[in-house]
């Protein structure tokens, strides 16, 4: 158990109020971790973080003012971060010939922006945090819709992810020398807002399902399980890595 454990770390899940965020954030709540979770909508943060026994703080992590949000009132309570977990984002789908600029500025913004400027910020907590045996982690959350040819025209999110994947390796070359460890996790199909024009239906639900060789949608713990690894001691020696959490949809 020792290998695995992240009991008594201190995380920041952004995105952490649905979805895979809270997934992911109940998974570290569960295994002992002091969990932060934001979201842009207060209420909904606020209901999930007295759900799961996390510190809940709204924020919109698109604008600098969210992301100081975010980092301030971390900063206020601890003097240390273990574990950053970079979720929060958006998708657009829509044909291409429709297909608007400003989904590409929205989810630039959120998905790419949101992620690189929230690691910036947290850096001091970050460096408290490394250690040669046991560095502090970045995990931000891709999708495999960033590794291969989506099957439906979400351009901008594809474009999007993809480039969250090579800022993950480019922040890992960057950080190894500071003992903080940035990696990136790719979903496949999960439960969330996003994949719910889909899922809800069970005829859709069955098309999508039949996309992924193991037959089926991604469940919590296979999440939650990813996140930990990456977390913990079992994870310490990876970085720059981009781990398909899709049911094998990436070798299609």
């Amino acid at each position: 158990m020792t290998l695995f454990s992240v009991e008594g770390k201190t995380v920041v899940v952004t995105g952490g109020s649905r979805g895979i965020g809270r997934m992911i954030a109940a998974g570290f709540a569960e295994a002992g971790a002091r969990v932060y979770i934001s979201s842009r909508k207060a209420a909904d943060v606020e209901k999930t973080g007295a759900e799961l026994g996390c510190v809940a703080v709204p924020a919109d992590l698109s604008t600098p003012e969210g992301v100081e949000t975010l980092a301030s009132a971390v900063a206020e309570r601890e003097d240390r971060l273990d574990v950053l977990v970079n979720n929060a984002g958006a998708t657009w789908g829509a044909p291409l010939a429709d297909y608007p600029g400003h989904a590409f500025d929205k989810l630039w913004g959120i998905n790419v922006k949101g992620v690189f400027f929230l690691t910036q910020r947290f850096l001091p907590l970050l460096r408290a945090a490394a250690t040669p045996e046991d560095p502090a982690r970045v995990i931000n959350i891709g999708s495999v819709d960033g590794l291969r040819v989506p099957i439906v025209e979400n351009y901008a999110y594809s474009a999007a992810k993809a480039a969250v994947h090579m800022l993950t390796r480019h922040l890992a070359k960057t950080l190894a020398p500071e003992f903080i460890t940035v990696n990136a996790i790719a979903p496949g199909p999960f439960e969330s807002k996003m994949m719910a024009y889909a899922l809800d239906d069970p005829g859709t639900r069955a098309v999508v399902e039949s996309h992924v060789p193991l037959g089926r949608i991604g469940r919590p713990d296979d999440m939650a399980g990813a996140a930990i690894f990456l977390a913990s001691r079992a994870g310490a020696y990876l970085t720059g890595a981009v781990v398909p959490v899709d049911g094998g949809v990436s070798t299609c």
